[in-house]
């Protein structure tokens, strides 16, 4: 199987060219979107047919985003904190202190499938000020309050700290069946003539939110 020139990484499942969209799109919020500019909106899912769901976004909006039966749909799911090795490579939302350290605000470790997806440190949308920076481990030093990772990527690198109870999860192909109501849900979207369109949804089990 050959390598992606453009993303470096082996393609296995369709889905993982999807999940790029989703963690490389430019973090605009919903008031920014222009029809040409997939955004992510983070919300639970009030309502759902083969066609639409109806979520409550974030901002306390609801939404209606027309889905299809060819919409990827991924599963995020926890995992330990140990998952987290050198040479892993992972995602991690994060806010720099005081100091200028980064503090995690989660970590996706990514399937290896997903190699490479994304990798470099940029600004995110999870809250104001969040960064995106997806590399490999080079080392981690676990202590009692913190565990620190060090992160390489390509033109540089990031220390950051992972807070007791931050998030830890992985990804995996899903399906529709876990569009519910009470769903926490991840969707990237663009809008088509004032219409919001998925183009991918990331979403948890039994009410469990994607944290990214």
């Amino acid at each position: 199987m050959k390598s992606s020139p453009l993303f470096n990484i082996k393609i296995y499942q369709p889905w993982v060219m999807i999940q790029l969209m989703f963690l490389t799109i430019s973090p605009l919020s919903v008031a920014q979107t222009t029809p040409s500019t997939p955004v992510r909106l983070r919300g639970e899912v009030m309502q759902v047919n083969p066609q639409q769901l109806v979520i409550k976004e974030r901002s306390g909006e609801a939404l209606v985003v027309s889905i299809g039966d060819n919409i990827p749909v991924s599963e995020a799911y926890p995992v330990a904190i140990e998952t987290i090795q050198p040479n892993s490579f992972i995602g991690t939302a994060a806010v720099p202190g005081s100091d200028g350290t980064l503090s995690a605000l989660e970590v996706l470790v990514f399937p290896e499938a997903a190699r490479g997806t994304g990798e470099g440190h940029f600004p995110w949308d999870l809250q104001p000020g969040s960064t995106m920076t997806n590399a490999t481990v080079s080392k981690v030093n676990p202590n009692s309050s913190n565990y620190e990772m060090h992160l390489q990527y390509k033109g540089g690198e990031k220390a950051v700290m992972i807070p007791k109870g931050v998030p830890i999860v992985s990804i995996r192909p899903g399906n529709h069946a876990l569009l519910v109501p009470g769903a926490q849900v991840v969707i990237v979207a663009n809008k088509d003539a004032g219409n919001w369109v998925a183009v991918r949804v990331t979403t948890g089990k039994n009410g469990f939110k994607p944290p990214m």
